[in-house]
């Protein structure tokens, strides 16, 4: 009996991407530092939940900082912290900010 190779994408797309929830939560918050946690989630696809435990695990590694303005929040970045896997690690967060931000200045023009 022959054996076949059976690809995962035949019955459905595969739903990986290059970025992990953390850097989506980051940039959501760089594109607009009074985002609330709910519209992160509705953003990108997660529970508001998980928002709240990435923006925890941010806020203590040091990569956000948060201001409470009457009954909401106000995020700032520390931009200048470093990725943490080993092969980025010498790389400032602010790479990945200025990405995002010139992709968003691109779409806002051609829009």
């Amino acid at each position: 009996m022959e054996a076949k190779a059976v690809s995962v994408t035949d019955d459905r797309p595969s739903r990986w991407t290059f970025l992990t929830h953390h850097a989506r939560v980051l940039v959501e918050i760089a594109r607009d530092p009074e985002i609330r946690l709910r519209d992160i989630a509705a953003s990108i696809g997660i529970t508001e939940r998980a928002v709240q435990g990435i923006v925890r695990d941010l806020y203590e590694a040091g990569y956000l900082h948060r201001d409470k303005v009457g009954r909401r929040n106000r995020y700032s970045l520390n931009l200048d912290r470093t990725f943490r896997y080993p092969t980025e690690a010498g790389l400032p967060v602010r790479v990945l900010i200025e990405l995002f931000a010139q992709h968003d200045m691109h779409r806002n023009e051609e829009g």
